[in-house]
């Protein structure tokens, strides 16, 4: 299928050292630009030294190393080659509303170019997959089971929902293989078994239902957000006593207070 271009677009994605298009930076960069005139499109990869530490989930999902772009030019060196590159031409990708483009803007903007978006087109797939596919109780009862939602939003009709929807996905699975994104497959992890059903579904790196704590890969409990994102929690809070307070002032859970109190506990016992 040839695409229906009024303009030039870039379907392009960016790997970082992290989530957070404030703090983190591009260390890799690929684009497939595609022209309004027809011509064959260009492709541009390049690997982008960032300047700061690589995050350790970051580095488990792309793999890019410090050694990898430590003799890469930084993005300040490219901005000029890039934004040439890409022009005035419109942006798609996956996901690229709420990551790839603001983290985009933000590495222009320290290199003192202004990339504006105002006349492009934004197209992202992850977004037409989600308004096309929506994640609702009704669509799923729609897809599993073949009905149509009735007295929605209320608690219990929304529970029997829910339990034709689990038989459903019970039956429509029943013999279906998972191939996750490393290639390793996984035999029929949809049973009629609530341990395999809590170990499929659940992440084991997960402690808390808010996400503020993790595992790292060696077991250490992490903080998952903030100054010590990726830092083992028993360490930082003997170190900085203040911090240990201010979770404990502020509005985080009652689980995660009453693991860091855990830790603390284990850190002075060890000492």
């Amino acid at each position: 299928m040839e695409f229906n271009l009024t303009k030039d677009i870039c379907f392009f994605d960016l790997e970082a050292t992290g989530l957070n298009v404030i703090r983190d930076r591009i260390m890799q960069i690929g684009i497939i630009k595609h022209f309004k005139n027809g011509k064959e499109p260009e492709q541009l990869d390049m690997l982008i030294n960032p300047g700061i530490p690589i995050g350790l989930e970051a580095l488990g999902v792309h793999g890019i190393t410090p050694k990898d772009v430590a003799n890469k030019p930084t993005f300040a060196q490219v901005a000029e080659k890039l934004h040439a590159f890409i022009g005035n031409a419109d942006l798609a990708g996956y996901n690229i509303s709420r990551f790839d483009v603001p983290l985009l803007m933000e590495e222009f903007a320290r290199a003192g170019i202004d990339f504006s978006i105002e006349k492009r087109n934004i197209v992202d797939m992850q977004r037409i997959f989600y308004k096309m596919e929506p994640r609702t109780l009704g669509a799923a009862l729609k897809f599993y089971c073949g009905k149509k939602m009735e007295n929605a939003h209320n608690a219990l009709a929304d529970v029997e929902a829910t339990i034709d929807v689990f038989k459903g996905q019970l039956k429509m699975y029943a013999d279906i293989d998972y191939e996750d994104k490393d290639g390793i497959i996984i035999s029929a992890p949809v049973k009629n078994d609530m341990k395999a059903i809590h170990d499929f579904t659940q992440d084991p790196k997960a402690i808390d239902v808010t996400n503020r704590l993790k595992y790292n890969d060696i077991g250490e409990i992490v903080f998952n957000f903030g100054k010590y994102t990726g830092q083992p929690v028993k360490k930082v809070i003997m170190k900085d006593k203040q911090y240990y307070h201010w979770i404990l002032n502020k509005e985080f859970s009652v689980q995660v207070k009453n693991i860091v109190k855990d830790l603390m506990k284990e850190a002075e016992k060890g000492n």
